[in-house]
């Protein structure tokens, strides 16, 4: 178990350092027009009768439980072996890791183009939606519910393209660190081996510490050496080319028909 201890430790920071932007690029305020024009169902009251009734119900029947009787003692087993502790600083060692800082800086770039794209789609909305509200006038009911529904479908699929880019960016990142967190356990054993410690500590639950304890550079030495890159796997290009031809398939339509209705 104790062996055990710095994969998990290595996982948990990890994972948060680098999968921290991923509930920014997942929580987009999504625009949907013609949203808010119909209002939410109403919720329905609970009924206050059995609302009362319930807490005497569960007052009269109490939960009984037997008595536990003292568990038999086991037999003297072997004793641990006296610690030898070391102390490790995860966030410095993926400070001075290249492959940890090459799959940050992809995964943010990719974060960035993503944001960038929704913006620019979210903008083309709007507009197409400004437009069709200013042909209002020219159109009849029927019309002009069949050309917000369209818009209103088209903007559905375009909001589903990117949250599938966003998910894959996400299993990518999480695909890179899971390497990285691998080997990073692996030299925390071999460092740890090399100095016969038993026992690995991460630096912020260590108040003090003499420096013979601090193993950090030499795991950020060794990993750099065994882990130089790790390849993150590529963008599918279905999803960003879909979207593409979507808004520029849509613009002739609408520019095609005002001068109908003009």
């Amino acid at each position: 178990m104790a062996r055990r201890a710095p994969v998990a430790l290595a996982a948990i920071l990890l994972s948060t350092t680098m999968l921290g932007g991923a509930a920014m690029a997942q929580q987009q305020d999504w625009f949907v027009p013609g949203q808010g024009q119909g209002g939410a169902a109403p919720a329905q009251q609970p009924r206050p009768a059995q609302q009362q009734q319930r807490p005497p119900q569960q007052q009269q029947r109490p939960p009984q439980r037997a008595v536990q009787p003292n568990p038999a003692p086991l037999p003297p087993g072997e004793q641990p072996p006296a610690a030898v502790i070391g102390i490790v600083d995860v966030p410095e060692v993926q400070r001075n890791s290249s492959a940890f800082n090459a799959v940050r800086e992809e995964i943010e770039k990719r974060r960035a183009k993503l944001n960038e794209d929704l913006q620019r789609e979210q903008a083309r909305w709007r507009d197409e939606q400004q437009a069709l509200a200013a042909q209002r006038a020219g159109l009849s009911p029927e019309d002009l519910r069949t050309k917000e529904r369209d818009l209103q479908d088209r903007v559905q699929d375009a909001q589903r393209i990117f949250r599938d880019r966003s998910r894959a960016i996400e299993q990518a990142a999480q695909g890179s660190l899971m390497e990285i967190e691998q080997a990073l356990a692996t030299v925390i054993r071999q460092v740890s081996a090399s100095r016969k410690v038993n026992l690995v500590l991460p630096r912020p639950l260590v108040i003090y510490n003499d420096p013979p304890f601090d193993l950090t550079a030499e795991v950020a030495q060794q990993l750099n050496r065994v882990l130089k890159s790790v390849t993150v796997p590529p963008e599918e290009a279905t999803p960003a080319a879909a979207s593409a031809p979507a808004g520029q398939g849509q613009r002739p339509p609408a520019q095609g028909q005002a001068p109908r209705r003009n």
